[in-house]
């Protein structure tokens, strides 16, 4: 059946490909219209033609006429003709690297990402509770100690002031810590006499659990906190579509898709209100095969959803400690950070995946695990040959010898230019000077032969491309600092960091033949923003503006 189906679909390519105008159906005009090709050249055009199946037939370049039909010559004739009255579009931003289900919770629950104090945080929870008095369990996230100036990991204690006997979980805005409180700890069963799980840490204060717990040790507490119904993961998910769609992303990685989550998208896909081109990656290895059986899933809905592989997980996150390093922290010599996997067991488990052609994206973030994960795919090349496009997702601190490694066998390197800017400050004291050199080496990565992807790792950053775009670029922040960018040697060129959002992220996800570039052949998606990327300067490519977003000719979306 899957051979029939790609059989299908190569021919259904070679038909839109074939030059043939009369086929068209619909004609985008009247547009300042921009994109990269496949090459990653700048192409110009100011009409584009697409057939009844949403895909690109031709860009019409600036300088020629569209077609019009006349009594000499009938064809083409379109159905329909859509005048953007010149406005700039872009080829639809695609994010490598996001957690759909997790965006749409966190915009429904209490969210902590905007507090600047602890006490800013304790005020908003306790707001939070007022308002809504019938919650058994009040869930969100998005607190950072760092953000906070802190110096420490809040405390249940902290939480209780404002709490009272309410159980409360609120995760880190990196999703590898939680804070809960007192009431919760007692409904987990969590005492000083509990143990730490392996690959997880639980913060003790006096030798009793202090209310934080890092990676592992946070399904001590999550195993006894209410799962939401089918109703609140359908809510969930149109508001985390509709946050995509306002950005201009019409295609997003899926990066830890649960069974749950998966059923939810088949659910809005059958009542006919999936718009967002999802690829997915399930949770695990055992995910994976209870969704796609042998193998990953053809594209679903008009390609709208497709299993493409599996997420592993082979450390934590610098913010909370739980990187994995070669070396102990700066800012807690007796600290590494902790692998979540053996040697064996990281092999065992892409190699079971591999067996069935599943992408394997592996969650690498401290120096140490990057080097394990290129370990076992240097091993697994000699068995599973072929295009594999094996992914490494973040690959935030890189030893700088094991840069070269991600050149080699086809890997994907998929990073998130914001996490740079947000994190600068905090890596430097986790690190210390002299191990910035491999640090979010997005340039470093490219000159060594590595496909590049870019995404926002949402909801830990806003799923903003265009923000994510300027750091790429600049290696500053919002603010315009550091001067001269925070180790300016990685920066990329803004073609490159476009092409990462668009055709890179695409290619990481086995997609370039659907999107990315608005190629003849490729679906028509696209957005209307509010100014040319290309001549904007990094200030102003922060504030661009999506005006509408289309997906295979159609609008999805429009702003307000």
């Amino acid at each position: 059946m899957a051979k029939r189906t790609v059989h299908a679909l190569l021919a259904a390519s070679a038909a839109v490909l074939a030059p043939c105008a009369a086929q068209a159906d619909a004609l985008i005009d009247n547009v300042s219209g921009v994109t990269l090709d496949s090459n990653q050249r700048v192409v110009r055009f100011r009409a584009m033609v697409i057939d009844g199946q949403g895909r690109v037939v031709r860009l019409i370049p600036v300088g020629e006429k569209a077609p019009e039909p006349t009594r000499k010559n009938p064809g083409p004739r379109y159905d329909w003709r859509a005048d953007l009255k010149g406005r700039t579009i872009v080829p639809g931003m695609i994010d490598a690297h996001g957690h759909v289900m997790e965006l749409g919770f966190r915009a429904l629950e209490l969210d902590l990402s905007d507090t600047k104090s602890l006490a800013e945080a304790q005020a908003k929870i306790a707001a939070y509770i007022k308002a809504n008095p019938e919650r058994r369990w009040i869930l969100g996230g998005g607190w950072n100690q760092e953000t906070w100036g802190l110096g420490r990991f809040p405390t249940a204690a902290e939480l209780d002031a404002v709490t009272g006997d309410l159980p409360v979980w609120l995760e880190r805005a990196d999703g590898h810590a939680a804070w809960a409180n007192s009431a919760a700890m007692k409904a987990a069963g969590v005492t000083a006499a509990t143990a730490t799980p392996a690959g997880g840490r639980i913060e003790k204060a006096g030798g009793r659990p202090s209310g934080v717990f890092v990676d592992a040790a946070m399904d001590l507490v999550r195993k006894v906190v209410p799962q939401p119904l089918g109703k609140d993961r359908n809510a969930a998910f149109i508001r985390a579509q509709d946050i995509l769609l306002s950005y201009g992303v019409t295609a997003t990685a899926d990066m830890g898709t649960s069974l749950d989550d998966w059923l939810t998208y088949r659910r809005i896909a059958d009542r006919g209100d999936l718009r967002v081109r999802i690829m997915s990656y399930g949770m695990g290895v055992d995910t994976a095969i209870q969704i796609g059986g042998t193998g990953p899933s053809p594209w679903l809905y008009g390609d709208r959803l497709r299993l493409v592989g599996v997420k592993l997980y082979a450390d934590g996150a610098l913010g909370s400690r739980g990187a994995w390093l070669k070396a102990p922290y700066a800012d807690a010599p007796g600290q590494s950070g902790a692998g979540f996997m053996s040697d064996t067991l990281i092999r065992n488990l892409m190699s079971r995946a591999a067996m069935d052609n599943y992408q394997i994206a592996v969650h690498a973030i401290g120096d140490r695990a990057n080097a394990q994960v290129l370990g076992a795919i240097e091993e697994l090349s000699d068995t599973y040959k072929g295009d594999r496009r094996w992914r490494i997702e973040h690959a935030q601190i890189v030893d700088p010898a094991d840069l070269p490694r991600f050149g080699r066998n086809g890997i994907v390197a998929s990073m998130q230019p914001v996490h740079e800017t947000s994190d600068r400050s905090m890596a430097e004291a986790r690190l210390g000077a002299q191990r910035l050199t491999g640090a979010y080496a997005w340039a470093s990565m490219l000159k060594n032969g590595a496909h590049l992807a870019f995404g926002s790792d949402y909801p830990v950053e806003r799923p903003d491309p265009w923000a994510g775009w300027a750091a790429a670029m600049t290696r500053q922040g919002p603010d315009g600092q550091p001067f001269g960018g925070w180790q300016p040697q990685e920066v990329v060129t803004r073609e490159q960091a476009w092409w990462a959002y668009t055709g890179g992220a695409a290619y990481a996800g086995f997609a370039e033949k659907q999107f990315g570039s608005l190629e003849p052949g490729q679906k028509a998606d696209f957005v209307v923003v509010d100014r040319d990327p290309l001549n904007a300067s990094p200030t102003e490519l922060r504030a661009t503006k999506v005006l509408e977003t289309w997906i295979g000719g159609q609008k999805v979306w429009e702003r307000k």
